[in-house]
């Protein structure tokens, strides 16, 4: 059985600027920093950060690997031709009194934010990181009962589908 989930890994172009911002800006330390040497030449810099709950995302730079790029996207999604926040990361917020807080918090330190985006059964706000990653805090703002988990969807499809 799944204990949830212990990282998620992506890359970076700058870890000063990651540091930075996941540490300074979104208050989540850096709790384990490494170098990793690899055998083909080349260091990568990998940073795990604590985002609560025992969850981490980690980053990792790449410095002088033979055969890497060193023009990729680090925001994934134009990267991949995916609309912006198809791949997202979202974390937790306690409440939607904690996410207006965190909003503000965000606006406070410079940080461009959308939202709150009520979505029914949840609230959102989202931003971006230096490596234009979409993030966002996210809070329930109701019940997740049958009806939302199951039922909607499928009507909603099922709508969709007749067009």
């Amino acid at each position: 059985m799944s204990r949830g989930i212990h990282h998620i890994g992506v890359a970076t172009h700058d870890m000063e600027a990651t540091l930075e911002f996941y540490e300074d800006v979104l208050g989540f330390p850096a709790v384990v920093c490494e170098m990793i040497e690899l055998s083909v030449g080349g260091v990568i810099r990998h940073a795990f950060f604590d985002t609560g709950g025992g969850e981490l995302i980690a980053f990792m730079e790449a410095n002088d690997v033979p055969g890497m790029s060193t023009d990729f996207d680090a925001g994934i999604n134009r990267g991949l031709g995916t609309g912006p926040g198809m791949y997202h990361f979202a974390f937790a917020a306690a409440d939607p009194e904690d996410l207006a807080r965190k909003h503000a918090d965000l606006e406070a330190k410079g940080v461009k934010v959308r939202g709150i985006v009520d979505h029914g059964w949840c609230q959102s706000i989202y931003f971006h990181d230096p490596n234009f990653l979409q993030l966002e805090f996210c809070c329930l703002s109701g019940p997740l009962d049958e009806k939302r988990r199951a039922g909607r969807f499928d009507e909603a499809w099922k709508r969709l589908s007749r067009r």
